[in-house]
């Protein structure tokens, strides 16, 4: 009896995966026939690959050419809050293709494929993830998140958590403010939309300690930066950042 409730809770369970989660690859077309599959296939997730070259140290933005890692202009002009940022790769091509079906066609199982990215690409980075207390996800205000029906960051922190053994601390740092989303926008119109925009409650989580935030997408870096500079007033002793993609 167990045995056929089992077999049955299995049936039903493939019948609403099927019924939630397209059978055909959302980028490629091709049937989603591979167990663990859902809504991309693992040819197409193959295709995600690290940006190399030469990087600005400090907020990781990609120098073209060949060369060593340099300071851009805009961080000796004015540092970050945070110490350092990296990203997994260009805003562009499958990455770019996937994260818009995360993000916006609200395919959350695609977190965990894009979160054992981030872990490939920058597992080996020693200054990343040297004494982090936790991993701290960008946060939508509530409305936005009403309106999507998750925070992507959120899942993609949990997720690259799990991979590598970290907490996520929720709930400390906040949107305060629904300011209007920040595409569309000009650098500094990036910066002035976001400022005070976001906030830090309960102080003493946060007070001492290593941080790394987790964003999906960054563009100027203007999310970031206000992000890290909340946390540092609130007594952060380091913030660092990781994103999937820069733009």
């Amino acid at each position: 009896m167990t045995g056929t409730f089992r077999a049955r809770a299995a049936s039903l369970a493939k019948l609403v995966e099927l019924l939630v989660y397209p059978s055909f690859c959302r980028i490629c077309a091709e049937p989603l026939d591979e167990p663990g599959e859902k809504v991309v296939c693992r040819t197409c997730l193959a295709k995600l690959s690290p940006r190399g070259g030469p990087l600005c140290p400090l907020c990781g933005r990609f120098h073209e050419g060949e060369g060593e890692d340099h300071i851009c202009s805009r961080c000796l002009e004015r540092a970050p809050a945070f110490s350092l940022h990296r990203s997994c790769g260009a805003y562009g091509g499958t990455l770019k293709d996937v994260i818009l079906l995360f993000k916006y066609r609200k395919y959350a199982p695609l977190s965990r494929p894009l979160a054992e990215f981030a872990e490939r690409c920058l597992a080996s980075d020693p200054k990343l993830w040297a004494g982090v207390d936790f991993l701290i996800p960008v946060p939508l205000h509530p409305a936005r998140k009403r309106e999507r029906g998750f925070n992507q960051s959120r899942l993609l922190a949990r997720d690259l958590g799990r991979l590598r053994g970290m907490t996520v601390l929720e709930g400390c740092l906040v949107k305060a403010k629904n300011v209007p989303p920040q595409a569309g926008l000009r650098a500094a119109e990036r910066e002035d939309n976001v400022k005070k925009a976001y906030a830090v409650r309960r102080r003493q989580k946060v007070r001492g300690k290593r941080l790394i935030l987790i964003d999906d997408v960054t563009t100027t870096g203007a999310t970031l930066r206000e992000c890290a500079r909340v946390l540092v007033e609130a007594g952060a002793r380091d913030v660092r950042a990781v994103t999937l993609a820069r733009a």
